[in-house]
């Protein structure tokens, strides 16, 4: 019975120190994904950012903030955007980017999300508002350009990489969308007269230069002649009269008066 008293009172010694150790791996061990960092503050000052794996931290002294890697889309709301020429219209984008810098992204904003957020609106308002509305709506590429240059160069300092920006939608008022329709619609119909004037001037110089063919070699004028009677002769049943160009004749008379002469 001593022994197993001692026993006892050894293990009840023991179970506060086990539950002491449990406590203390609960509180400092940290398990970080492959994408995440953490950057450790110990007593207020940054000593790194760890990870990816375990990580043990001091209890009380120690304090981690999760950073993930991975590329981040955010979505920018509607603005109202008035262009150089004058035109309200509202413009959205989506925001590409991720973080470089763990430390940085910490303790150089207060919220890096929503400062890139912010910041990507008003630049998107700024740059939009310095282009007229037709470069707006055809020059999306130069436009999407001008806003990553400016929103990576902003965000450098927070340890941010933006690798690309897109203008999603322009959502024009109506009377300009009805003004742009009747536009094209214009145009549309200028190229259809142009593309009808262009043929009518090919065919004037094609008849000029048959007309001119024929005019050295009458001939032809008769060839055509019974082409023609023989096109109409075989698409329409009923009967057709021609007039017959005495230039048919012309031979026939020659031989005649030939003939005559002769006797």
């Amino acid at each position: 019975m001593g022994i197993v008293s001692g026993i006892v009172a050894v293990l009840g010694g023991l179970l506060p120190v086990v539950i002491l150790f449990i406590l203390f791996l609960f509180v400092s061990l940290r398990v970080l994904k492959e994408y995440e960092r953490g950057v450790i503050f110990r007593l207020g000052r940054v000593i790194a950012a760890k990870g990816p794996g375990l990580i043990i931290l001091i209890p009380i002294i120690d304090r981690m903030t999760k950073v993930s890697l991975r590329t981040v889309a955010m979505d920018v709301p509607p603005q109202d955007v008035i262009t150089r020429d004058n035109v309200s219209v509202k413009v959205n984008a989506v925001l590409y980017f991720r973080v470089m810098d763990p430390v940085n992204a910490i303790i150089q904003v207060e919220d890096y999300l929503f400062a890139t957020s912010q910041l990507a609106q008003t630049t998107l308002r700024s740059v939009c508002g310095q282009v007229e509305m037709d470069e707006l709506l055809s020059e999306r590429d130069k436009i999407n350009g001008e806003l990553q240059q400016i929103l990576d160069q902003h965000t450098d300092a927070w340890g941010i990489k933006v690798s690309t920006v897109e203008v999603k939608h322009i959502d024009l008022p109506q009377e300009m969308q009805r003004a742009m329709a009747k536009q094209a619609e214009a145009e549309r119909e200028r190229r259809a007269k142009v593309i009808n004037a262009e043929g009518e001037y090919q065919a004037a110089e094609k008849l000029a230069l048959a007309a001119e063919i024929i005019s050295h070699h009458p001939q032809a004028l008769q060839l055509r002649y019974l082409q023609t009677l023989r096109e109409v002769a075989s698409e329409n049943n009923s009967t057709t009269l021609f007039p017959l160009p005495l230039d048919l004749f012309t031979p026939f008379l020659k031989m005649v008066e030939k003939n005559g002469s002769s006797e």
